[in-house]
Parts: C-alpha cells; structure tokens; sequence
C-alpha cells in the first residue's frame, strides 16, 4: 500500500450532516435514525450505536455509507458541503467490511449496462459540465459529477468497535469539551481533530488556496 502523499491517503472519513438523506423517502432507514438531529447530534448517535446505517443511493436505490478518500487539504472545502462533523476509519478496515471505491460511468456507457445488483451499490453515473455539445443533445440528462468526492462505499450498514476508530473530526473546541466524557475515554482524546484549528491555518498560511 502506498505510503501518504499530499494527493492520497491511506484513511476515509464520513462526515455528517443536518439535512435529509438525498432519497429521502419513507424506505429509506437513513431518514428515521437521522430525523430531528442536526450533523453534532448524529455524529454522538453513530458513536453511541457503533454503526453508520447505510442510506439509499439516487439513480439506483441501493443502499450503502458513503465515505471520502479526500486527504486532508481537502476535507476543509469538502466539510463545507455536509459538516466539520466526521469520522475516519483505514482503507484496509473499510475494504475487509465489503467496501470499495465508487465507480463513475460516463451515461452513456451507464445506458449500455445492466449492472448486477451489488455492482448497483457502487456505481454513479459521470455526465460532467463540459461534455460536448453534441453529447448534450444526443443524451438528455442533467450535470452529474461527483469525481471530486473521491467516494469509496459500504454496501450495508457498517459497525465499528471504538479501537477501529482512526479519527473524529469537530468543529471547535466547545465541541470537544460538551462531548461525551465516556466517548472520548473510550475513543482516546488524541484521536480527535479540531476543524476550527486547520481552517485558522489555512487563512494564515493558504497553501493549498493560491489563487483564490
């Protein structure tokens, strides 16, 4: 396995988030376990349970957690999308559970497939913003493009014993004073990354924003 690098890593994080299951509809186990919290709460509620239940996926219906292969100069910006709310785990961890990375098929090798009911679990369909023109009139379908998520999926819930744990990410240190006294005993305390403290970094030292 390759040793980390500034553009891979050897971890996945699932962040949390406040907002509905993107298939948010009554088959989906996601909505009930996540109803009435907000990303803080249902980060405590998968360390409580010691499972991430899986949630239904769009374009296929299967179910599956979601994780990012992001290294860290890139969780900042992709927090921005669900939560400074995480939870890391190892590649090796996540691949013996049955995960892998996610596939993204171009739509018009997708409409050529007649995917097998795991393989569903994986795939994503790729149809990105600067597709040819003649591929926009031919296939009528919207911008897709999650390449930048570098997602790996489980294709059921997964469960977890606290030493499987490789970080937890909060936002601040409130955070991680109100948090759970046996959870953090359990977890170990230096297993926890401030988010507030990298993204402070960032302002002062941007390194991985020239440019912007």
């Amino acid at each position: 396995m390759a040793d980390n690098r500034p553009d891979f890593s050897k971890y996945l994080a699932h962040f949390t988030t406040a907002r509905k299951p993107v298939a948010a509809d009554k088959g989906n186990p996601a909505v009930s376990v996540s109803k009435g919290k907000d990303a803080y709460q249902r980060l405590i509620s998968i360390l409580d349970q010691k499972k991430i239940v899986a949630s239904n996926l769009p374009w296929t219906g299967r179910q599956a957690v979601c994780f990012t292969e992001c290294p860290w100069s890139s969780l900042i910006d992709h927090s921005k999308a669900y939560s400074p709310y995480g939870i890391g785990f190892s590649k090796p961890f996540i691949f013996g559970t049955g995960g892998g990375p996610a596939y993204y098929v171009r739509k018009d090798h997708w409409d050529k497939q007649e995917w097998d009911n795991h393989i569903q679990t994986f795939v994503t369909p790729f149809w990105p913003i600067y597709r040819t023109k003649k591929q926009k009139d031919n296939i009528k379908f919207s911008t897709v493009d999650y390449t930048h998520e570098r997602e790996w999926r489980v294709p059921h819930d997964l469960v977890f014993e606290y030493n499987q744990i490789e970080f937890i990410v909060v936002k601040n240190y409130e955070d991680m004073a109100k948090f759970p006294q046996n959870l953090k005993d359990a977890i170990g305390r230096e297993k926890f990354i401030i988010m507030e403290i990298y993204t402070n970094i960032e302002k002062l030292w941007p390194v991985h924003n020239l440019g912007q």
